[in-house]
């Protein structure tokens, strides 16, 4: 078995001098810490470092990691930045630290052009490196900080180093009463059923004729398919089951302030002291929306629950990142909710392909 030191040794020896160099390295593993461990290997008196990553509360890790492993020297030399304000940053760096990565986009290109120029160095890290070298992510990691290593969640796993885990998908079928209220333009109200209203966006988007009107389809039909009454109810009467610590992962802001009295997202103002407060162990059920999938890390959960998986294994393997942080000898437990009679059941299978299928079960919810 490795160990987290090993781990990060192989993945700095992997890096050794390329100016472009990309780490994908599962969560748990100390991906913070081996970014830090690169810049001693860069340091002079005079360096800059710069750390780019989507939330300011990832910047959080990296200066922990560095007062609690003796590197808070380092801090007087790092700047930091979110993806969204890079391009408002000067190029004068001597390293380039792309924490996760996959959130490169197009208009960082110029910026990372003329940084390139300056024969500086790039590193990309993440827990997720995208799959797809054709798509806009995968064409934009490959290129400023292609892959030389690589280790994954269920390697992790079986070192030891994060826990086990069990993974049940809970086969929801679409309700076909009318119980969604629709207004009508005289202000009259109706009533719909989840079928119906599913099957007219995915009827809107085969006869979509334009990629325009097809991504407007696509995209209303995943909203709508995300707030549908019944995986609702469902998920409430699941997460009243449990009694270890919990998190559930809601679609909408709306659905985390309604599951649970705790939640996390961007316009709850309490969400910072509600994160505080969960990892101290004052309560033990939160929900969140998409807050908690990079970055921030919370001990001691044992229970996830995530309502809507895309067909991503990127959001999937963040999600179920935060439930494998207990001690070896605990197993987490993940749900996941999916109508299994909708395009949701692909999202589900394609999200976790990349996980051990002998530890995922497929249950109705009559069997749990």
């Amino acid at each position: 078995m490795k160990t987290k030191d090993e781990i990060q040794k192989e993945a700095l020896d992997a890096i050794a001098d390329n100016k472009k160099a990309g780490v994908e390295i599962s969560m748990g593993v100390g991906k913070t810490l081996m970014g830090l461990k690169h810049m001693i290997k860069n340091y002079t008196d005079y360096c800059r470092f710069l750390v780019v990553a989507p939330k300011l509360s990832i910047f959080d890790s990296w200066k922990d990691d560095a007062e609690k492993f003796g590197l808070s020297h380092l801090l007087d030399h790092i700047d930091f930045t979110t993806y969204r304000s890079l391009t408002k940053q000067d190029t004068d760096y001597d390293v380039v630290y792309l924490d996760e990565c996959h959130s490169l986009k197009k208009s960082h290109i110029p910026w990372l052009n003329a940084y390139e120029k300056k024969s500086g160095r790039i590193l990309g890290l993440t827990g997720t490196y995208p799959e797809k070298k054709w798509t806009e992510k995968g064409k934009m990691c490959n290129h400023f900080c292609p892959k030389v290593y690589e280790y994954h969640t269920d390697d992790a796993v079986d070192d030891q180093i994060l826990n086990d885990y069990r993974i049940f998908v809970h086969k929801l079928s679409l309700n076909g009463n009318p119980t969604i209220e629709k207004i009508r333009k005289d202000g009259g109200i109706w009533k719909n059923s989840e079928v119906k209203e599913y099957n007219y966006w995915t009827q809107r988007l085969h006869r979509a004729t334009t990629p325009k009107s097809e991504q407007i389809a696509r995209i209303q039909r995943m909203k709508t398919l995300q707030k549908f009454p019944s995986k609702e109810d469902y998920a409430r009467k699941l997460l009243n089951r449990q009694t270890d610590k919990t998190i559930i992962f809601a679609n909408t802001q709306a659905q985390a302030d309604t599951l649970c009295e705790h939640s996390v997202h961007s316009k709850n103002k309490q969400s910072k002291q509600n994160l505080i407060d969960f990892k101290a162990g004052l309560f033990n059920r939160l929900s969140a929306v998409e807050q908690l999938s990079e970055g921030v890390n919370v001990p001691k959960l044992k229970v996830g629950i995530i309502m809507h998986a895309y067909a991503n294994n990127r959001k999937a393997s963040q999600k179920i990142g935060r439930l494998l942080r207990l001690n070896p000898e605990d197993v987490a437990t993940i749900h996941i909710l999916c109508y299994v009679n909708s395009v949701d059941k692909d999202w589900v299978t394609s999200a976790l392909s990349h996980l051990d299928q002998t530890k995922i079960k497929w249950i109705w919810p009559d069997e749990i």
